[in-house]
């Protein structure tokens, strides 16, 4: 039986609100569903979104009231998934967690969006989000499953830098593997967020649990990531989906750049996602993309004017065998600040795939903000076949003489 899937990275930015950016992730899914995807991974807080470049008016000894006023759109803006802030685990997933008694489910419906939207179009959705829970917020990674819903969420334990000032720490018991049988393919996957991936001791815990899939969303854009994702790649024997933003300066909030005053800013719709996974947004602007097929693999970028695609895409991509079809992508709605370095990039992406091996299977995409979609097809036998000389977690682990605990974390490979 061939133990084949599609998958499939996603290299897109979060927009002015979280109901306009879910709906660029539904559109972004049914796109993929529609090319065959069987899983795909969107970047680290695409819900909720990266605060990139914010300071929050901040410095040691003192916050400023402006800064208090963009943490407010910031936390206005994030998602409720109705857990707790120690994590409920096993009772959040199994949804036994207590309801309102005015209420059809706990959070703000986002949770209950994501699983119609991967029921509907059949494909795994891992998704980068910041979670607000009580007064705090948590970057985290959500599994959803077409089948069974909602199987896993995980929150960062060690955000990075400034981020520290505006996320909390989460549990290290929530870097449990999840698993899940697609086409007859049994996955153990875990997502390792960001610098997580930087690590030692994280990544040996999940090379403990025998993961085949190893999911990244990170905001790191320096070309030192990509061999960081060969390594894990190499040293686990596992597939590395690694997923980042791509952003230009004028797409940042404007709660960010200071193009309109937090105080009379209109706020960000709250829980106000779309009704139905297959709702139309009539006030987003769609244009044109051309898919770039190279082997098994796929490229989908958006579409340029003919004299300057030779210099936009790769050099691959020109090779006459190579096929090119019209499709569609959703474009960003977010309003622009007016300065002259608007189009500067303030991230550049380099969304990848690695193979079990180390092996480069598409090599970081730099400068797509949008319609970014990289795929491949992965034959998941080849993280077997790299287990005959090196098993990290068993035969070359020497776990008779080193051993790791994790405090809370169960790290024998799941059932």
């Amino acid at each position: 039986m061939s133990r084949k899937l599609k998958l499939a990275v996603s290299q897109s930015h979060s927009l002015s609100t979280v109901e306009d950016t879910l709906g660029s992730l539904a559109a972004t899914t049914r796109q993929a569903a529609a090319e065959g995807v069987d899983l795909l991974l969107f970047p680290e807080a695409y819900l909720g979104g990266y605060p990139r470049t914010c300071g929050f008016g901040a410095t040691v000894g003192q916050r400023t009231d402006a800064g208090r006023a963009q943490f407010l759109r910031y936390f206005q803006g994030c998602v409720d998934l109705g857990d707790t802030p120690l994590g409920a685990g096993e009772d959040w997933i199994d949804k036994k967690l207590p309801v309102a008694k005015d209420a059809e489910y706990r959070g703000d419906g986002t949770r209950e969006f994501l699983e119609r939207l991967a029921r509907t179009t059949g494909v795994f959705v891992v998704t980068g989000l910041v979670e607000k829970c009580g007064g705090s917020l948590y970057c985290a990674v959500i599994y959803v499953c077409p089948r069974r819903g909602c199987i896993g969420k995980r929150r960062k334990v060690m955000p990075t830098g400034s981020e520290r000032l505006v996320w909390a720490q989460g549990s290290p018991s929530t870097l449990r593997a999840v698993t899940t049988t697609i086409k007859g393919v049994r996955l153990t996957m875990a997502a390792a967020i960001c610098w997580e991936n930087m690590m030692p001791l994280l990544r040996y815990s999940l090379y403990s649990q025998n993961v085949n899939l190893w999911l990244a969303p990170t905001a790191d854009a320096r070309d030192t990531w990509w061999p960081l994702m060969r390594t894990v790649g190499g040293e686990g024997r596992c597939f590395v989906l690694s997923a980042i933003s791509c952003v230009k300066r004028k797409h940042l909030p404007a709660w960010v750049t200071g193009s309109e005053e937090p105080s009379t800013a209109e706020k960000p719709r709250i829980g106000g996602a779309p009704t139905s996974p297959n709702k139309s947004l009539h006030d987003a602007r769609r244009r044109s993309s051309v898919i770039v097929r190279e082997d098994r693999h796929e490229l989908v970028l958006p579409a340029m004017e003919e004299s300057s695609l030779e210099d936009a895409t790769p050099a691959s991509a020109t090779d006459a065998n190579h096929t090119m079809h019209k499709t569609n992508s959703l474009a960003s709605t977010d309003r622009t600040s007016g300065h002259a370095d608007d189009d500067e990039y303030v991230c550049r992406g380099g969304s990848c795939i690695v193979g079990p091996m180390g092996n480069s299977i598409v090599e970081p995409l730099w400068d797509v903000e949008d319609g970014g979609l990289l795929t491949c097809e992965a034959d998941f036998e080849d993280c077997e076949r790299g287990r005959l000389d090196l098993d990290v977690a068993g035969s070359y682990s020497r776990n008779d003489a080193f051993r790791l605990t994790v405090v809370g974390l169960d790290i024998t490979p799941p059932p």
